[in-house]
């Protein structure tokens, strides 16, 4: 399903780069099959599209299709890897305007991703009196930003249908065990789905976390399963015919050879949000004891009128990976009597034709200007080219960290910032560090 394209990195880097990483690469692979390596205990995602809870995911599908009868809002609550994947997909499969089309599926608007109260301020304005449900997805339940909107959302649920006809309308992501959030649901008798103690949050798309917003909003998440489970077949073969072996070995080697950025490309402005979720997937995943590529991304062709001059001209710092969707149908570009742009050399062309060829020039124009460049190319998007492209990417992330000798599977630096604002915000037993920071401020 998917095509790699690397012919374009030649001169970049050493003809045998992946001869030389290939055994490193075949132990990668190994420990994540085996989830023994660095962070081995948060690799259940590896074969998580043949071993997924199939009852869960039964309960996953009744309970959108609830949300759908009941409710003209989804709001889904959550920050990280419990927000990002969910909405990547959404937009991807259903467009960046999803919640501006005619449809017999709810609106869908994320929530406890931030802590703007204009923000928020304009979320419950849109709700209106409108019906809604909320879905709070954290495994503690004690982030702060999700736990402060759930705070919000369940008050007002409350309000307009009391706390029995509230309960109806709230779904529980969380622990399946332990936690705020996992006691409070099973206290007011929410329905609860998992957060897998084996998958960490950035590789959690796929679990439920994922799953209840994107069925919500129409998706067939069965198909988007079968696809990760075509790719989880596929990449689980040794070699250098395995395509996230060859992905891997490149961007290795692009940053042993001094590339210290990755640029995510993509000419379809609905990838905008898949972009924001392979970010944090690849941020979290490598950047770490000073080492990693740092995840940028952008959108072509818009991009190219405002970012374009630094990527042709700027530091030689960084690479391209551009992914290219085939296109779903035509669209002929008319003809213009007065030819008044100079463009009737182009009537009655496709418009994906004037794409594909400006695809082509920009990555010939990047590569002669010292950006190498990488293709990635897959049919027309559709949950199966989507759940394929989830899983690509997971495997690849998880194979770069261990090249990388890092712990693809932890992220302690993000709790630096935490235990600042804990402190700033005067949480009790924090007065100490609130005093030292105030006195930095």
């Amino acid at each position: 399903m998917l095509k790699l394209d690397l012919s374009k990195l030649k001169g970049f880097i050493p003809e045998d780069h992946f001869a030389v990483r290939q055994d490193k690469l075949a132990k990668a692979a190994q420990m994540l099959a085996n989830h023994s390596g660095p962070g081995g205990d948060f690799t259940g995602w590896v074969a998580l599209p043949r071993d997924y809870d199939k009852e869960e995911f039964a309960r996953i599908q009744a309970a959108a299709q609830k949300i759908q009868r009941q409710s003209q809002v989804l709001v889904v609550i959550g920050i990280g890897g419990s927000y990002l994947g969910a909405r990547a997909v959404v937009e991807l499969l259903c467009s960046p305007n999803y919640n501006l089309k005619k449809k017999d599926t709810p609106d869908v608007f994320f929530a406890g991703n931030g802590l703007s109260t204009d923000a928020l301020l304009e979320l419950i304005q849109l709700i209106g009196g409108r019906d809604f449900s909320v879905n709070v997805i954290s495994k503690s339940g004690t982030t702060t930003e999700p736990a402060v909107a759930f705070r919000i959302f369940k008050a007002m649920l409350e309000e307009k249908y009391g706390k029995d006809g509230a309960k109806e309308r709230i779904y529980a992501t969380t622990d399946k065990a332990r936690g705020a959030l996992k006691g409070l649901a099973d206290a007011e008798g929410y329905e609860e789905f998992v957060v897998p103690d084996d998958v960490g949050g950035r590789y959690s798309v796929l679990t439920a976390v994922g799953l209840l917003p994107i069925a919500v909003a129409g998706v067939d998440i069965a198909q988007l399963m079968a696809g990760a489970g075509q790719a989880m077949e596929e990449l689980a073969a040794d070699g250098p015919d395995n395509l996230a072996w060859q992905y891997a070995a490149a961007r290795h080697a692009l940053y042993q050879a001094g590339k210290k950025v990755e640029l995510l490309a993509c000419h379809e402005p609905n990838f905008r949000f898949f972009s924001e979720w392979w970010k944090q997937l690849y941020g979290e995943s490598e950047g770490k004891e000073g080492k990693g590529l740092f995840p940028a991304s952008v959108e072509f062709t818009a991009d190219l009128h405002s970012m374009g001059q630094y990527i042709q001209q700027g530091e030689r710092l960084m690479f391209e990976t551009v992914v290219k969707f085939a296109p779903k149908g035509e669209f002929a570009i008319p003809d213009d009597p007065a030819n008044v742009d100079g463009l009737n050399f182009l009537s009655g062309k496709p418009l994906a034709f004037v794409a594909e060829q400006a695809m082509r020039g920009t990555i010939l124009a990047h590569v002669d200007g010292g950006v190498p460049n990488v293709l990635i190319e897959l049919p027309a998007i559709s949950p199966l080219s989507v759940g394929y492209l989830i899983y690509f990417f997971e495997y690849v992330c998880g194979l770069s960290g261990y090249l990388l000798e890092v712990n693809p599977f932890d992220q302690p630096g993000v709790e630096a910032y935490k235990k600042n604002m804990f402190a700033l915000l005067g949480k009790p037993g924090y007065e100490d560090m609130k005093a030292e920071l105030e006195a930095k401020l």
